[in-house]
């Protein structure tokens, strides 16, 4: 795509710095009372997952990737990292595992969004879908009658991930979880 004002930054787009691909995931326009304005930004590598704060000033030209989205489904991981079958073609593709956020949340066959460099037919990040259902396999006991969703306790889910619920969660019960920031959302009625 090219160099573009930095007027076009949105969260999600894609972009070249330090020499990397980075994807957008939080800006703001700051106009101070002197001088001249400028974007403050997080920027998450694409390649190493590290997330770092830039600022730039609003007179800058930012590179922007062009990126292409397609749904995989997952089928297995392993130490190294993961297998998504395109649900289009049925191709197989591998993602190393530094190239997803909260992996240990993916559970077999769920669709993700995997991420290409338009130009490069590069996978570039796979995406979780916002929310997952999933069963806890190991937590304490649960106590009648406590819904406060403030106190919460450790738990296992079926991925093997650990997450935090409220204490009226037990074993066997299926829970929604946020795949951002790993948080509980609510019980699934089964």
């Amino acid at each position: 795509m090219g160099l573009q004002n930095t007027s076009e930054i949105k969260n999600g787009l894609c972009i070249v710095y330090n020499n990397d691909i980075c994807k957008i995931i939080e800006f703001l326009h700051v106009k101070p009372g002197k001088g001249p304005a400028f974007i403050r930004t997080k920027l998450k590598s694409l390649t190493s997952g590290k997330v770092v704060d830039n600022t730039f000033p609003s007179s800058a030209k930012i590179d922007v990737v062009r990126v292409e989205t397609r749904n995989y489904q997952y089928l297995y991981g392993d130490d190294e990292g993961f297998n998504f079958m395109n649900t289009d073609d049925y191709e197989q593709i591998y993602l190393e595992r530094k190239l997803i956020e909260n992996s240990d949340l993916m559970k077999e066959s769920d669709i993700c969004t995997i991420v290409f460099h338009a130009e490069e037919e590069r996978p570039l990040t796979a995406e979780l879908p916002s929310f997952v259902n999933l069963e806890v396999t190991y937590t304490e006991p649960g106590i009648k009658g406590n819904t406060a969703t403030n106190s919460t306790k450790p738990a296992k889910v079926e991925t093997g991930a650990e997450i935090r619920v409220p204490l009226f969660i037990n074993e066997g019960d299926v829970v929604r979880v946020d795949t951002k920031n790993r948080a509980y959302v609510e019980r699934v009625k089964q």
